[in-house]
């Protein structure tokens, strides 16, 4: 068993590994954190005073609009101004493995030898809202190993999908031409989120169309409007042929410079909802995970299935009286 101080020495050790950048202490505690192992909860204690420097960005969009893509020529195009890159790409997850399935450290594979990018699929086990639970504890890793950027690709997009608002620092949505009917059905959604718009696959019919049909919603946004912020700019892009790519990357930093500005007003909103956000998941999943592991096993909760199962009860009443008992 080990001691408290061998337990700290242990910690102290992979921390300054990691600050150092070592790959593979750092692989070994992302596959931790994502593995759920309680343990890892103290590296991450160790290593927050070390993060808040690396610029994160988010790239979301429908599967198939070309993220991936676009991603890889973004990485090439930091890599060419000397940034160091950390990149997360969030698949959705095998239903017999658990792993993620749609393999973007395939498409990236170009830059898997380069010692300055550091790719890392994770799954999202059927977290909604794009990211895993994970997402936000990888990141500071990557943060606090001293990665300048780090982009962080989600699955889907939509009104339940944006969770990454709250994790990047700007936020890019990815359409492609001829995706009117959806972007109308998913323009609330959208709309607050997307920093920054990108028409990916610009060389097909329709582009026009499309970044009209933004530029219209965009106006009769009032909401956004009255903030008196930032106007969300629409950049069209052909990733797999790198055109637009720098129009882009032109457009990241004139957003930071905006969150960056003399009041910083805006980038303080923003760091506000993330440590708001990245407190009351660790708070949910703390007193879940304690609660279940009371009563997991236990004939008091078998009975409590077996009510649920012949609707002697109801899993409301139950969770009530659940919680009420735990925390009081």
């Amino acid at each position: 068993m080990t001691t408290d101080n061998g337990q700290r020495s242990t910690v102290e050790q992979t921390v300054d590994k990691i600050l150092h950048g070592n790959i593979r202490a750092t692989a070994r505690l992302i596959r931790d954190v994502e593995d759920g192992i309680v343990s890892s909860r103290q590296f991450l204690k160790a290593l927050y005073p070390h993060t808040g420097t690396a610029y994160v960005i988010g790239i979301s969009g429908f599967p198939g609009v070309g993220k991936s893509t676009l991603v890889d020529q973004m990485i090439e195009a930091y890599r060419a101004e000397g940034k160091s890159l950390g990149v997360l790409a969030v698949d959705p997850t095998s239903p017999f493995s658990g792993g993620a399935i749609l393999g973007d450290r395939v498409r990236m594979q170009r830059h898997g030898t380069d010692p300055g990018v550091f790719i890392r699929s994770l799954a999202t086990r059927g977290h909604f809202g794009g990211l895993t639970r994970s997402t936000q504890g990888v990141i500071d890793i990557m943060d606090a190993m001293g990665k300048d950027i780090i982009l962080v690709e989600t699955v889907g997009v939509g009104q339940d999908e944006v969770d990454i608002v709250t994790t990047a620092h700007t936020t890019i949505i990815v359409l492609i031409p001829g995706m009117g009917d959806d972007i109308q059905a998913i323009k609330a959604g959208i709309l607050e989120v997307a920093d920054i718009f990108v028409i990916n696959k610009a060389d097909r019919e329709g582009v026009k169309k499309t970044i009209n049909d933004l530029q219209a919603m965009l106006d009769m946004n009032t909401q956004r409007k009255s903030k008196g912020g930032w106007r969300p700019p629409i950049v069209a892009t052909e990733a797999i042929r790198n055109r637009g790519v720098p129009e882009l990357l032109s457009q990241i930093e004139a957003h930071k410079a905006f969150l960056f500005s003399r009041t910083k007003t805006q980038l303080n909103k923003r760091l506000r909802k993330r440590v708001l956000q990245e407190l009351t998941d660790n708070i949910k999943e703390t007193v879940m995970t304690k609660i279940m592991a009371e009563l997991e096993g236990s004939d008091e909760f078998e009975q409590m299935i077996d009510d649920l199962v012949k609707r002697r009860t109801d899993p409301f009443t139950l969770c009530d009286r659940i919680v009420a008992e735990k925390l009081k």
